[in-house]
């Protein structure tokens, strides 16, 4: 690769040493790689499916050719083939320290701190409100993108190792009685119930039916196609409908793929924040710095109406049902006294056709009370919401935390 300095250390989260593992990979020695790998990354099996690869960008080839080294692909390489060939395996002679620790989430953060306090000798219990582990990354990523056999796999090899879960409990940190039988039973407490609440959009006629927010398109598919049935009713589906995503992230690309595999008319994205740049690189966040330039998925390139600078003023319907939705043209211009720009209007208001339309905005940050010293937030539940590979630092940062306030 002659990175000469790797840059990529510097960009993942979690510190991944790329180049020795691509070594490793480059000859041959699987096991070796995914030992490198696995040192730095507890489920490789996840980001090598659905990270960013931040690191990628990062990459001193990525400076010179745009053509980076293949980090993500190769993450999944590795570790299907340590997975088939057996290299990887549940630990069994784990030392306890006598010691309990509950993990609240079980999401990639509360995987990932759970997974590391168990390996120190910690005995854990993961307590999960859904009726099974992933968080976001079994009832928020499409199979397409991330099969929950993935996911299935790695649960019963910590399970296997030791970490009890517990499924259909909803832990209200909040509720001071719920609190105080938690913390009698257990020496240290780990938050990582993500961001629960997504981020609203309080226009006229949002109480029409068929205005969801994104997750409930999409957990509800991944339900379904876990063999969960839902009435016709309670069914939010894209089938035969002209669909409107409104926020143009991740999320909202999650949105696009789903409705096509159902079966929709159309889809349309809008985006209130102008178009990003075109083109590798960004004048604004050079190298190798992640440069915020349009990201085109698979899902757009299914077939999607993308605009940008679009306000929505009013969700339209007729007897109680969505026919459409009144948009506008915006522009951003400075503000004089700094800060955010200030948002004009651009045009005459237009109706965009839609039967179904999803809220993919994001998500707000939770806000959390002054807990006692053995209580620890991480992931997205302490940080606002970001992607699986920060939340799975975050859960590894914390259980070193937890760690040195139980030895003390």
């Amino acid at each position: 690769m002659d990175c000469g300095v790797p840059f990529c250390h510097w960009a993942c989260p979690l510190g991944n040493k790329a180049p020795e593992w691509n070594d490793a990979l480059y000859k041959g020695d699987y096991e070796l790689a995914y030992r490198l790998l696995n040192s730095t990354n507890p489920f490789p099996e996840f980001t090598g499916r659905i990270c960013p690869a931040l690191c990628e960008k990062a990459c001193v080839l990525n400076r010179f050719n745009h053509e980076p080294t293949t980090n993500r692909e190769d993450e999944c390489a590795i570790t299907e083939m340590a997975f088939q060939e057996g290299f990887i395996t549940p630990k069994t002679d784990i030392q306890r320290n006598g010691k309990k620790v509950a993990v609240i989430g079980a999401g990639p953060a509360g995987l990932a701190a759970a997974n590391d306090l168990n390996l120190m000798g910690y005995t854990v219990t993961v307590f999960e409100k859904n009726e099974a582990a992933g968080g976001l990354l079994r009832y928020g990523i499409p199979n397409f993108k991330l099969n929950k056999a993935i996911i299935d796999r790695r649960i019963s090899l910590l399970e296997a190792e030791g970490i009890e879960f517990k499924y259909n409990q909803n832990i209200d940190v909040s509720d001071n009685s719920q609190f105080s039988i938690l913390n009698s039973q257990f020496d240290a407490i780990v938050i990582a119930s993500g961001t629960p609440t997504a981020r609203d959009l309080k226009a006229p006629g949002r109480e029409l039916k068929g205005v969801h927010f994104a997750l409930e398109m999409l957990s509800q598919q991944n339900r379904v196609l876990a063999g969960m049935e839902f009435s016709k009713d309670e069914r939010v589906t894209a089938k035969g409908k002209d669909v409107l995503v409104i926020g143009g992230g991740d999320t909202g690309s999650d949105c696009i793929g789903t409705a096509h595999r159902q079966g929709c008319k159309s889809v349309t994205q809008i985006e209130i924040m102008p178009k990003p740049v075109e083109g590798p690189e960004d004048p604004q966040n050079p190298w190798p710095n992640w440069p915020r330039t349009l990201k085109t998925t698979s899902s757009h390139e299914e077939g999607c109406t993308r605009r940008w600078n679009i306000n929505t003023l009013e969700f339209l319907g007729k007897d109680g049902k969505l026919t459409g939705v009144k948009v506008q043209e915006i522009d951003w211009k400075p503000n004089p006294e700094g800060g955010r720009p200030i948002m004009v209007e651009k045009g005459k208001p237009e109706i965009i056709k839609a039967e179904l339309v999803l809220l993919a905005m994001g998500f707000l940050k939770p806000e959390h009370p002054e807990y006692p010293k053995n209580v620890f937030v991480c992931g997205d539940s302490a940080n606002g919401a970001s992607l699986v590979v920060r939340a799975m630092a975050s859960g590894r940062q914390t259980a070193q935390k937890v760690d040195k306030f139980l030895k003390k």
